[in-house]
């Protein structure tokens, strides 16, 4: 893959890396990935419930009969 930067985005990258100690290649993935995190969509939590419930359920029953 080529990324083709304009000259402003390339010398802005390059200023970035000098100050981070970083090749302008490291600081361009970091960015990546987190761009990719930022656009993720979310995991509703009643699907997250869903998936870990049976792995949860001995530690939900005992729970539901515990008593203060």
């Amino acid at each position: 893959m080529t990324l083709r930067l304009t000259p402003a985005q390339a010398e802005a990258l390059r200023r970035r890396a000098v100050a981070e100690g970083a090749s302008m290649q490291d600081v361009a993935r970091r960015a990546v990935d987190a761009y990719i995190r930022a656009h993720e969509p979310e995991v509703p939590i009643a699907m997250v419930i869903d998936a870990e419930l049976d792995r949860f359920a001995g530690a939900v029953e005992r729970l539901s009969r515990w008593q203060d």
